[in-house]
């Protein structure tokens, strides 16, 4: 295995660049949100403790914003539909494969068996295939926000770029705090997409794969710049995806601050208040707003950040942190050092003044580990793949078990990044507790399946393995990093 250095990389990534309601036709309940206009996708929950409807992924054209693209859709909709069921139930997808390529489906964050129909990610589901996935959500699985995406090795950037993505909402002791519960709800799916002006997709050959695609549309919902807003005096629940296969977004809300109140894994302790708020892939959050501002429209911003990779300036490469300069789809220059506007905000008529709540939940303490292990993330050249994105020196090799694992026991995972590029950390089946950064206590607790570890950067990661058994997958959620080689196979033995 040869290792790139930084300078190697760069010059390798230049070369690079250059709606029918289910209800109607199918299983479950459904029922669409009109608020401020926005067309978003049927809702399908639980009723009798079982959640079942049909689920198809097809090409169709969506109306993206002001303008139709010819996307990958669930049941025909971007972003799809968004599911919600509680601790208990049981979950039935009749799922069925109308695209040109084979695919499948994870869901992402939920503490469900990695075998089977569940969640697992080795299934192979041909075009013109059907396969009905069941599982059953734990008793105690905690509440929160997770999602599901296609989930077949090779195919993953290309499949989600294309619009596969749907929120999977778990019901439970969170929403029934009563200032949360109070609060207004509002979901926001985070997306981009590279469209020509025709609507059609640009072709991976005219965007760079090596830093990971990026979109030249920005969506929340499916919609630019769509409209929200707060209660003067409330608070409004944003619970939010970042549904992109590479794209960080760093949020900010003009005169607003954030309190956070969950992650990926559910909630925290007691809300923490944020400035900004870093997304990467596949992570989530939900945050409390407070209408307390002077009423008027407000933008929710994603500011510059640099995620690293290839930097083009007077003609030298250069990658300088929070100055990210680059070259997207058919090498046109992107300006990413200005504030993009994803959303506008403003005020409804004033309620009676909410309080934040002072207390959310109780985060376990993790007993200390009984096993640390090293990973290290990097990227590099393989015979007969040419560059490839590595963990502890190897490309991802389905063949091979490179972690394997015992049932019930808490080890700490210790990630460091000696690459060129910030990697998203994401492990499949069972939550963490980030430890340390850089040798650095975390300022909160909370649980987490996707970590971003910046490059230079050393986090520790303390993981309970619990409950199920079996092969499933860890690796990094800039998507086509994964799709060239950064993943791994963990087996979880009993």
């Amino acid at each position: 295995m040869q290792k790139l250095n930084r300078r190697q990389f760069l010059v390798l990534s230049a070369s690079s660049t250059g709606a029918v309601l289910l209800s109607q036709c199918g299983r479950g309940q459904s029922q669409e949100n009109n608020d401020y206009k926005r067309s978003l996708a049927p809702v399908y929950t639980s009723q009798n403790n079982l959640l079942e409807l049909d689920l198809e992924a097809s090409s169709r054209p969506v109306q993206l914003g002001t303008q139709q693209a010819d996307l990958l859709t669930y049941n025909g909709q971007v972003p799809a539909p968004r599911l919600e069921a509680k601790p208990g139930d049981r979950v039935r997808i009749h799922f069925i494969n109308n695209l040109a390529k084979p695919t499948n489906l994870h869901y992402h964050g939920l503490h469900i068996p990695p075998t089977g129909n569940a969640d697992n990610v080795f299934l192979h589901i041909s075009p013109g295939e059907k396969l009905t996935y069941e599982f059953v959500i734990p008793d105690n699985h905690p509440a929160g926000t997770f999602w599901y995406h296609p989930h077949l090795h090779g195919l993953v950037a290309e499949q989600v770029f294309g619009g596969l993505a749907g929120l999977f909402i778990v019901r439970g002791e969170l929403d029934e705090i009563p200032e949360v519960k109070a609060a207004k709800e509002e979901f926001l799916v985070l997306q981009d997409f590279a469209l020509d002006e025709q609507g059609k997709p640009l072709s991976s050959a005219q965007m760079s794969i090596m830093t990971g695609r990026e979109g030249n549309i920005l969506t929340v919902n499916g919609q630019t710049n769509p409209r929200f807003s707060i209660p003067k005096n409330g608070l409004v629940r944003w619970r939010i995806l970042n549904a992109s296969p590479s794209r960080f977004y760093q949020l900010s809300l003009e005169n607003h601050p954030f309190y956070l109140i969950a992650t990926d894994g559910g909630a925290l302790d007691k809300p923490v208040k944020m400035s900004e708020l870093l997304l990467t892939p596949g992570e989530r959050v939900e945050v409390l707003i407070r209408g307390d501002a002077e009423p008027r429209e407000y933008r929710l911003l994603n500011l510059p950040y640099d995620r690293g990779g290839m930097g083009m300036m007077g003609g030298g490469m250069m990658r300088g942190r929070g100055m990210m300069r680059g070259r997207g789809m058919m090498g046109r220059s992107l300006n990413r050092q200005t504030p993009m506007v994803l959303a506008t905000v403003s005020y409804d008529a004033a309620v009676e003044p909410m309080a934040l709540p002072t207390a959310v939940s109780t985060v376990e303490v993790l007993p200390e580990s009984q096993q640390i292990r090293r990973f290290q993330l990097n990227h590099g050249m393989t015979p007969g793949m040419g560059m490839a994105f590595l963990i502890n020196g190897q490309p991802y090799q389905s063949d091979l078990i490179q972690t394997q694992v015992n049932l019930n026991r808490v080890e700490d995972w210790e990630i460091t990044n000696t690459g060129v590029m910030d990697h998203p950390f994401h492990l499949h089946i069972n939550s963490f507790q980030v430890i340390s950064r850089n040798g650095q206590p975390e300022p909160y607790r909370s649980w987490k399946d996707t970590i971003l570890v910046r490059a230079g950067e050393t986090v520790r990661i303390r993981i309970p393995f619990r409950d199920f058994t079996g092969k499933t997958v860890y690796h990094c959620h800039i998507l086509d990093h994964e799709d060239l080689g950064m993943m791994g196979n963990l087996v979880i033995d009993s």
